[in-house]
């Protein structure tokens, strides 16, 4: 590999780290999931941790995690493509929202603008009871 794909790699690496673990842990079972965390997604100190704990060389380590790494960007390109049309879809019905429902909000609120603070006022009272309460019962 070039030196520049490699670093990379590695910098994707790192970024997707998290979300590599459990698959990590499913193909070597006996990396424990907290020296993984170690490493922060060196992808250097991850290779040589598993090839460590288990015996393999590390050229099949790399070969491995670039694989599962190749997987997991390719896995996000076809979210990406498919949440695309979604967010333009939303995107539209937003506007259309803001379109036809604003103005029926706002013409009340300026006729009796007292009554709309209070009201506001009041489900803002509500809602922190609720929550404060949520938190002393957890």
């Amino acid at each position: 590999m070039e030196p520049e794909t490699t670093a990379i790699n590695h910098d994707s690496f790192r970024e997707r780290f998290e979300t590599l673990i459990p698959t990590i842990q499913r193909e070597w079972p006996q990396v424990a999931r907290e020296t993984l965390e170690a490493t922060r997604g060196s992808f250097d100190d991850v290779v040589s941790l598993i090839s460590d704990q288990t015996g393999r060389t590390a050229s099949g380590v790399q070969h491995q995690l670039s694989e599962f790494l190749e997987v997991a960007t390719a896995q996000t390109r076809q979210l990406a493509d498919r949440i695309g049309p979604l967010e333009d879809q939303l995107e539209q019905l937003l506007d259309d929202l803001n379109t036809s429902l604003r103005p029926r909000i706002e013409k009340p609120v300026r006729e009796r603008p007292l009554l709309a603070v209070g009201v506001a006022a009041g489900v803002g009272m509500i809602i922190g009871m609720l929550l404060t309460s949520g938190r002393r019962s957890a």
